[in-house]
């Protein structure tokens, strides 16, 4: 993923703080000699500690063709994009140059947490990290907790594995024209707010918090 200097995090506080919002991703894992990778949609938790960048927790079914991959190579990347819209060109066209001379683009906001990847297969520890899934996406509970042998959900822990990944690089990147002079900057958020399509308010939101300060 190109990274200009303009579309990197500012900080680490940044990409953690939108990363806790977002926690639905795509992970990649190395295919097998001959294969293509392998890339599995999956809910996550992401924990800042510990370690440098923090941990990640998921499950996949047992059956998943992927295990076999992961376990030859643990070296794995978690992909999250969201808050995109696309940027019609008369937008961002430059000032005193007519509209069609304008250049499409994107805009989005993209974290990729390059991981090693730990299967977790201990009844008690898988029990453990499904709790703190379940926790972290439905704090309000309702749902019993996972305990190994008990009803209702200790028989179905054999048809699942955990995963920890523990993150060991990160690239972050958001990408929405803090680069352009603030008259273009100024057309392109109105324009959102005038179209008001899915991503527009998250991707004007954005753009706002990002321009430099005067």
């Amino acid at each position: 993923m190109l990274i200009h200097p303009w579309d990197a995090a500012h900080d680490a506080g940044e990409w953690r703080d939108w990363l806790a919002r977002h926690d639905f991703g795509q992970l990649a894992v190395n295919g097998l000699p001959g294969e293509p990778p392998w890339v599995q949609p999956v809910h996550f938790r992401y924990d800042p500690e510990p370690g440098p960048h923090g941990t990640v927790l998921a499950h996949l079914a047992r059956p998943n063709p992927l295990w076999r991959a992961l376990e030859e190579n643990p070296a794995v990347v978690l992909s999250v994009v969201d808050d995109y819209a696309f940027i019609p060109g008369p937008w961002s066209a430059p000032e005193g140059t007519p509209p069609e001379h304008g250049t499409p683009t994107s805009f989005y906001a993209a974290v990729q947490l390059v991981c090693t990847a730990h299967v977790v297969d201990d009844p008690a520890e898988k029990a453990e990290l499904l709790n703190r899934q379940v926790a972290h996406f439905q704090p309000e509970g309702g749902t019993a907790p996972v305990t190994p042998g008990e009803s209702p959900f200790g028989r179905l822990l054999p048809g699942l594995r955990g995963l920890r990944l523990d993150v060991t690089g990160v690239r972050a990147k958001f990408k929405y024209a803090n680069q352009k002079p603030e008259p273009v900057q100024h057309r392109i958020a109105e324009a959102l707010t005038h179209r008001n399509a899915p991503g527009d308010p998250q991707a004007h939101t954005h753009q706002l918090r990002r321009r430099p300060p005067h």
